[in-house]
């Protein structure tokens, strides 16, 4: 009598009761370890306030290219981090338009090299000071360009922050007594990414369809449908705000109110106070310890405030020690830049009367170059 058959093997089974049995095997669980939106913006606010310390050429290249390198390899693919390039546009568009205002307009700073002269248009006498046309010098120029410049890198870092932290994780992030003016904030932040992704999309159906996509007339015709769309998506944005209770408060007690009200007004002050202080030399006795009471004035205004807001958050996002550094980063590249145009004002902020190159001052340039920390602690899946 044969043996019975003990039934196909492990090796023998049907590659689909395998693959069966290997889909529905429990993936191990994985710790969320996305880096806050906040580091982002500090840090961008960083070399903002660092782009404002100094009209070095140089440097703010450093800066512009510093920010851009750390955009180029953490974005991710979202409208709210393609709006980085509308912004590169933007700055560009800043400093060409401060070139023709000191060619068209003139400009305070003497200078002997003349590049031109355009014809100048007589004004009336009490328009001095304001000029139309006349000489053109190499001196007005160059300092044009630098001033314009500090603006463009101004810009740029914003757009790097809008590229890569999430306006709606952002959001998340807020106290609650600012949550319906933070929800302001990021619907007009997330206006301007939506309206690129709009204009690429219609730009690219049109040369689907053989049509002119650029110029003037490519221009009117693109326009009219990303208008609707805007005004399409604010009537369904309010629609869901609508629906999801937005603007609903909780019941708090007259006297928590008036204390809430009281804290953040007189903390508010305590910060104007002590940074005037600081500003001073006759208040630098009291500039501190008044500025300190005024955040924690302020601080415990909104948490108080925040009793009125009926939300909940889910899952929010961690404050690491990642976070830590990549906002320590931005804050160490504005605080090292200010403390060298007090310094050593000359190299952070070149002359142009006489009218010289421009030279790197190395522990700036050194300090700068602390902005691209980010590019090495934060994998690009944590981005």
């Amino acid at each position: 009598m044969p043996p019975a058959d003990p039934g196909p093997s492990v090796a023998g089974r049907a590659p689909a009761a395998v693959a069966a049995h290997q889909t529905w095997a429990p993936a191990p669980s994985r710790r969320r370890t996305t880096l806050h939106p906040g580091a982002w913006w500090l840090w961008a606010l960083g070399l903002g306030t660092a782009a404002t310390r100094t009209t070095n050429p140089l440097l703010l290249a450093l800066l512009i290219s510093a920010s851009a390198y750390v955009v180029a390899t953490h974005r991710s693919p979202t409208p709210t981090a393609r709006s980085y390039t509308a912004f590169a546009r933007l700055a560009l568009a800043v400093l060409l338009i401060r070139l023709l205002f000191a060619v068209a307009l003139g400009s305070p700073i003497p200078g002997t090299h003349t590049l031109l002269n355009l014809p100048e248009v007589p004004l009336p006498h009490w328009a001095q000071g304001i000029r139309l046309g006349g000489r053109v010098t190499a001196e007005a120029l160059v300092f044009a360009a630098y001033d314009g410049l500090k603006l463009a890198t101004l810009l740029i870092c914003v757009g790097a922050a809008n590229a890569l932290a999430s306006p709606g994780r952002l959001l998340k992030s807020l106290p609650g007594a600012l949550y319906e003016t933070g929800v302001a904030v990021v619907v007009a932040l997330t206006f301007a990414p939506h309206l690129v992704a709009d204009v690429q999309r219609l730009r690219a159906a049109r040369r689907l369809r053989g049509r002119p996509d650029r110029g003037l007339r490519g221009l009117l015709q693109v326009g009219l449908p990303v208008l609707e769309g805007a005004l399409e998506r604010s009537v369904a944005l309010a629609a869901a705000m609508e629906a999801r209770g937005y603007g609903r408060s909780a019941e708090v007690p007259a006297r928590v109110r008036r204390t809430t009200a009281a804290l953040t007004l007189g903390g508010l002050l305590g910060v104007c106070a002590g940074t005037y202080g600081l500003l001073t030399a006759e208040g630098g006795t009291y500039g501190l310890p008044v500025l300190l009471a005024g955040v924690a004035a302020a601080l415990a205004g909104l948490k108080l405030g925040g009793r009125r807001s009926l939300r909940t958050r889910y899952r929010p996002d961690p404050w690491d020690a990642r976070a830590w550094l990549v906002a320590g980063s931005g804050a160490a590249v504005a605080a090292l830049l200010t403390l060298g145009a007090a310094r050593d004002p000359e190299a952070l902020h070149p002359g142009v009367v006489p009218l010289v190159a421009p030279t790197l001052p190395l522990w700036p340039a050194a300090a700068v170059l602390l902005a691209l920390l980010p590019a090495f602690i934060v994998p690009r899946e944590h981005a």
